[in-house]
Formats: C-alpha cells, structure tokens, sequence
C-alpha cells in the first residue's frame, strides 16, 4: 500500500474512536490521538532507509506495534509522570496508556492496510512466518489508494459531525 491508502485505512480505523472521544467532550484527547496516529502510521515503512532490515519484515509485525507502544507510552509517562510535568496520577496513567494504545493503533492500521496486498504481512513474527493476507489489490493500486484515502477522510468528517452537539 501507499501512503495515501495508509493514512486512509488510519484514518477509517480511528473514525470510531473518534466519534467516541467527541462524544464524551474528549476533543483534545481525539485530535491529539488523531495526530499521533497520522504520524506514526507510515513507521513501518521506514524499512525502506534501514540496512539489513527487509521491507514488510520486522517493522510489519504486532511485536513492532507492541515496541512502539510501549517506547511512546514511556515517553509519555516520563513527560507527564513525577519526573516531568508532575501531573495528578491519574492523569499521567491516562495519557501514558492512551499515548501508548493510539502508538501500537497507528502501527496496526499500518499493517491492516498492507495485509490487504497479496504480499500481506508477517504478523506474528517471530512466532511465526506465515504471511497474512487478504489479496484485495496490488499496492500500488491507485484506484485503492486515492479510494481508501477519500473514505478514510470521509470517515473521520462523518465522526467529528456527529460526534458535535448541536447547540
């Protein structure tokens, strides 16, 4: 897949949580996820510039989400914990998990995405190396692409309009 079908398949697997985090007058911690997924989701394919990393190896698996998740849960824990900006307790968990859960989110939609190629991916690796796939299209289909993209868009505008009261 593409980065614009990436960021579609992202964009349509966070509309619900979205949606849900709006609804609950959450808006900051939406839009951030929302940021935060946008910006990791194309992570995996910074194998691409890596040495002795083969593409959709490593970084294509749910032990890579799982690592990015907890460096970026860590991150945030360190920025927001008794060391940092000394939130309330219950404040710091809240957003160490959150930042965290959306991290390893935004590396699973990345792999959704490209489990939707014939090459699919390695999911469970080391586990094992089967490959997972749902051979939908080629990536490099822009019908596919531009198409996921517009409804990932589609998606996250419907979840913010209805995610708004009206007044």
């Amino acid at each position: 897949m593409y980065r614009s079908g990436h960021y579609g398949v992202a964009l349509l697997a966070y509309a619900p949580v979205l949606y849900v985090l709006g609804s609950l007058g959450r808006v900051v911690a939406a839009g951030a996820g929302l940021a935060l997924v946008l910006a990791l989701t194309p992570l995996p394919d910074a194998d691409h510039d890596v040495p002795l990393i083969s593409h959709r190896g490593v970084t294509h698996t749910l032990l890579f989400a799982g690592v990015v998740g907890a460096l970026v849960g860590g991150g945030a824990w360190l920025l927001t914990g008794p060391a940092g900006l000394a939130l309330a307790p219950d404040q710091a968990v809240e957003l160490t998990v959150g930042a965290g859960g959306v991290a390893a989110f935004a590396i699973l939609a990345h792999l959704l995405a490209d489990a939707l190629t014939p090459m699919g991916v390695a999911a469970l690796w080391p586990v094992s190396s089967k490959r997972y796939s749902l051979g939908l299209t080629t990536a490099d289909s822009t019908v596919w692409n531009v198409g996921l993209f517009a409804l990932g868009v589609f998606a996250t505008a419907a979840a913010v309009v209805l995610a708004t009261p009206l007044a």
